[in-house]
């Protein structure tokens, strides 16, 4: 089913010449697909045209992506010589990357440091954690902390230190506590609107072009599965 979702300024969180960064709804790719969807590559591109009145082509480089059902921060390059180095920091592990996940189990410690070596099986689109080097294995690394409980479900606080594809969800679900709707790693059921309980929350880095450090920040869905955990996600610094 293809997307009737465009860009509105609310969505955006910053821009200047070089940058922009949207606060993603979950259910929108970041780049195409099989699927024909219109991705969140192109809509910046519309937006931008239509914003700036701007003729012919407008220029919009992925740096990074979320998952389809996934919320949260994209950044996206506006210009060739910011993708550039945007790309060297990701690439580099240079950029802070925080996530607010929900899951459906308690995390056996309140905090602690995960590594793993995942390999994706591309014909079903599956990542498995294993705990040893594995042939074809990419070494991966995050750190959690349990920021609180409501009913049922509870709230991490999630820093990966690399990035690979599905890390979060195959991590923590490696740990017995899948990330609520996630049905690919253990979900007992879908969300209404076949999101996840994870949201790309807020971002740190060096502005490619000017220099300064830059620290953003994107409001959680106002959604039922968010909403009993507003008070403690607005506390947070």
């Amino acid at each position: 089913m293809k997307n009737s979702f465009t860009i509105q300024d609310r969505h955006v969180v910053y821009e200047d010449n070089h940058l922009l960064v949207i606060n993603k709804p979950a259910g929108i790719l970041v780049q195409g697909d099989e699927t024909g969807d219109k991705p969140l590559s192109e809509l910046a591109k519309e937006y931008l045209k239509e914003k700036y009145n701007k003729p012919g082509n407008v220029f919009m480089g992925v740096v990074h992506r979320l998952d389809r059902p996934v919320s949260g921060l994209v950044l996206l390059a506006k210009t060739s010589k910011a993708l550039t180095r945007l790309n060297e920091l990701f690439r580099n592990d240079k950029i802070r990357k925080t996530y607010l996940a929900i899951t459906v189990q308690k995390p056996p410690r309140p905090s602690d440091r995960l590594v793993h070596w995942l390999v994706k099986d591309e014909a079903r689109n599956v990542t498995k954690a294993f705990t040893n080097n594995q042939k074809g294995g990419l070494q991966s690394e995050l750190s959690y902390e349990l920021l609180g409980r409501e009913q049922e479900y509870y709230l991490l606080r999630v820093n990966p230190v690399t990035g690979r594809p599905h890390q979060i969800r195959v991590q923590l679900a490696s740990q017995g506590c899948p990330l609520l709707g996630d049905l690919k790693y253990g979900a007992r059921a879908p969300l209404p609107d076949k999101s996840i309980g994870l949201h790309a929350y807020q971002l740190q880095f060096e502005h490619p072009i000017q220099k300064t450090l830059m620290q953003l920040t994107a409001p959680v869905p106002d959604t039922p599965n968010w909403q009993p955990f507003q008070k403690l996600i607005t506390g947070l610094v």
